[in-house]
């Protein structure tokens, strides 16, 4: 348990993960299949936007998602029908650093969970390729619930399947609004920006020893 100030402490951490420990854009693909930048940008602002692929993550199928553009744009068919049929080309890998900080975090003894606004029908396949989400006690996953951040309802079902004590935890995302839906419920909030800046967040905490390897003075504190 990490000593902060006024002297309260840090018990626990919840990890987003989608491009906070694993690398997801869509344009690792798009950039294939689109000749032409501009073009890819008009097809993922305007055609498969995020406002689309965010109904997945709350729980639509991905098949009646992909019929439903296809039905509205249907001179993009082909393209859309790529975003799931080529789905596992959008990724570019673990964030080693962050899943460095997660290992960090374990060996350490905090208890760590998982909130990630992420499609039902995608995420086992994830789970299987990122090994190291096996390190998380508890995985709330959007798509599962019907519900994504930053609703209150599904920070509500993370405190009450894991027990945790918001006051006493730290909500990493790289979402301000989701950042700001959990400091209002009484998280202490990290907006991800890059690993280097966690750990610098993650050491200020006293969670973790700083860049120059030197314990941070609250966990000395709080040891």
């Amino acid at each position: 348990m990490a000593s902060v100030s006024g002297g309260r402490s840090v018990e626990t951490v919840v990890f987003d993960i989608g491009n906070v420990l694993v690398d997801w854009n869509p344009r690792y693909l798009y950039r294939k299949v689109f000749a032409d930048e501009e073009e890819m940008e008009h097809f993922l602002g305007k055609v498969a936007t995020p406002e689309w692929h965010l109904e997945q993550d709350r729980g639509r199928s991905n098949q009646e998602a992909t019929a439903l553009l296809v039905s509205r744009h249907p001179e993009y068919a082909r393209e859309i029908e790529a975003f799931y049929g080529r789905w596992e080309e959008m990724f570019g890998g673990p964030i080693e650093g962050s899943v460095r900080l997660l290992g960090e975090l374990r060996e350490r003894g905090y208890p760590l969970y998982a909130l990630t606004n992420w499609s039902a029908e995608t995420f086992p396949l994830a789970r299987a390729w990122y090994r190291f989400l096996d390190l998380f006690e508890e995985i709330v996953v959007s798509g599962e619930l019907g519900m994504i951040k930053p609703d209150p309802e599904i920070y509500g079902v993370l405190v009450e399947r894991t027990g945790l004590d918001p006051a006493a935890s730290v909500f990493i995302d790289d979402s301000a609004p989701n950042v700001r839906a959990a400091e209002a419920l009484g998280f202490r909030g990290v907006l991800f920006e890059g690993a280097d800046g966690l750990r610098d967040d993650l050491a200020s905490l006293g969670l973790l020893y700083n860049g120059d390897g030197v314990p941070n003075r609250a966990v000395e504190a709080g040891s």
